[in-house]
C-alpha cells in the first residue's frame, strides 16, 4: 500500500475515455483531512478538470471503517498552542474551503463513495460532489459544537437547505445519522450496498462516455445499483420523527429551542439519545449555529465559505476551540472547561466577536 496520503489511479473506460481516481488513504486515522491531502486535491483536480479524456472522478477512501471523519484538528490544535504557528490553522481552513468550492463547482461528475463515518471535513467533502453515495454502513455527524467550534464547510449552506427546521437541529445537537437520513435531508443522492462497489465500478468503465452524456451515464449506473440494494436500506430516524424536530426547533430563540430539546434526553428513543448530549455540547459553539444559520440563509455558497472563513479564524483566537480539543482528543479527560456554562450567562459582544 502506497504511504501518500491520497493515492491517484485512473481507470481507462471501453470508449478510450478515463475515470479518475483519487482515494483518501490514511485509514489509521480514519482519513481524516490533512493539509497534505488538500495540497495534493487541489492541483489534481484543477488538472482533471481540464484534461479532455478525463470523463469523470471517483472519490473514495481507504479501508471499510471511514471514509474521512473530519479535518486533523490535533494539527489544528498545536497551530492555536504553541509558538510561531497561528498561521497554519488560518492556511489549514482558507485552502480546505477553497476545495470545497472546487467540488461544490467541479465541471464533470464527480461520484463520493461515502462508505463509513462521514464527519466535519469528510462531510466538506461529500456534500458537493455531483454523485454522493452512501451505504448501509455509512454514519454522517457535524459534531463540532462539541469541541467550540461550529458546523462549518459551507454547513451555513447545505444545513439552511434541508427540509424544515432539520438543518438547525443537526447542527445544534451534533447528531450521528444513517444512509436514509442523509437521502432525506439532501446530503446524499444515492444509495448502494457496499458489496456493489466493485460492479458499480465495473459498469462506469463499461460505459460509452460523451461530453454531454456524463451525468446521465452515471446517474443510470448508479440508479441501476441502487435499485438492487433496497433490502439494505435502513429506516430513517430523521424522516420519522420529521415533525416533531420541527415542533421543538420552533422558536424565538436559542434558549427556547434549547430548552425544548434537553426536555427529550430523559427519553428512550433516538430522540431522547441524540438530544442527550446537548448538555456538553459548548454554549458558545451553540450560539455560533443559531446566529450563523440565520445570518446566511439567503447567502451564496461563496457568499457562505467566506462568512466562515471569518468565523472559523476567530474560533482560533479566542479559546473554545483549543479546549474542545484539549477534552477530547489530548487530555481525553472529557471535561471542557467552557468559558460560559450556559447560554444564559453568555456576553453578547463575545458572539459579535466571532463574526467580525
Amino acid at each position: 500500500m502506497s504511504d501518500q496520503p491520497i493515492v491517484f489511479e485512473e481507470w481507462k473506460t471501453a470508449d478510450g475515455s478515463v475515470i479518475a481516481v483519487a482515494r483518501l488513504n490514511t485509514p489509521k486515522n480514519l482519513n481524516s483531512l490533512s493539509m497534505d491531502m488538500i495540497h495534493l486535491l487541489k492541483p489534481q483536480l484543477q488538472r482533471w478538470a481540464k484534461d479532455p479524456q478525463v470523463c469523470a472522478v471517483w472519490l473514495e477512501a481507504e479501508g471499510d471503517k471511514a471514509f474521512c471523519a473530519g479535518g486533523d484538528i490535533v494539527s489544528l490544535y498545536r497551530s492555536m498552542t504553541e509558538p510561531g504557528t497561528a498561521s497554519e490553522g488560518e492556511r489549514f481552513f482558507t485552502e480546505e474551503y477553497e476545495l470545497d468550492y472546487q467540488i461544490h463547482t467541479f465541471p464533470k461528475p464527480l461520484i463520493c463513495w461515502g462508505n463509513g463515518i462521514v464527519m466535519g471535513g469528510g462531510i466538506g467533502l461529500m456534500v458537493g460532489a455531483s454523485h454522493r453515495v452512501v451505504t448501509e454502513n455509512s454514519k454522517m455527524a457535524m459534531p463540532e459544537v462539541n469541541i467550540g467550534l461550529y458546523p462549518d464547510v459551507a454547513g451555513g449552506w447545505f444545513l439552511n437547505r434541508m427540509p424544515g427546521r432539520t438543518g438547525l437541529f443537526l447542527g445544534v445537537t451534533g447528531a450521528r445519522i444513517n444512509a436514509a437520513d442523509a437521502l432525506f435531508v439532501g446530503m446524499a443522492d444515492r444509495f448502494v450496498k457496499h458489496s456493489l462497489k466493485e460492479r458499480v465500478i465495473e459498469a462506469l468503465t463499461a460505459s460509452e462516455w460523451r461530453d454531454d452524456n456524463a451525468h446521465a451515464v452515471v446517474g443510470g449506473v448508479l440508479r441501476q445499483f441502487e435499485q438492487h440494494s433496497q433490502d439494505a436500506l435502513p429506516e430513517s430516524p430523521v424522516r420519522r420523527h420529521f415533525d416533531e424536530i420541527n415542533q421543538v426547533t420552533d422558536a424565538d430563540s436559542l434558549e427556547q429551542v434549547v430548552n425544548q430539546l434537553t426536555e427529550l434526553g430523559s427519553r428512550e428513543d433516538w430522540m431522547g439519545k441524540v438530544t442527550k448530549g446537548l448538555g456538553n455540547a459548548s454554549p458558545t459553539s451553540l450560539a455560533l449555529v443559531w446566529r450563523h444559520l440565520h445570518g446566511c440563509r439567503h447567502d451564496s455558497l461563496k457568499e457562505v465559505l467566506n462568512k466562515e472563513l471569518v468565523l472559523s479564524c476567530n474560533c482560533l483566537k479566542k479559546g473554545e476551540f483549543a479546549e474542545g480539543i484539549r477534552a477530547l482528543l489530548i487530555d481525553k479527560d472529557l471535561q471542557p472547561r467552557w468559558r460560559y456554562a450556559s447560554l444564559e450567562e453568555m456576553d453578547s459582544d463575545w458572539i459579535d466577536d466571532f463574526f467580525n
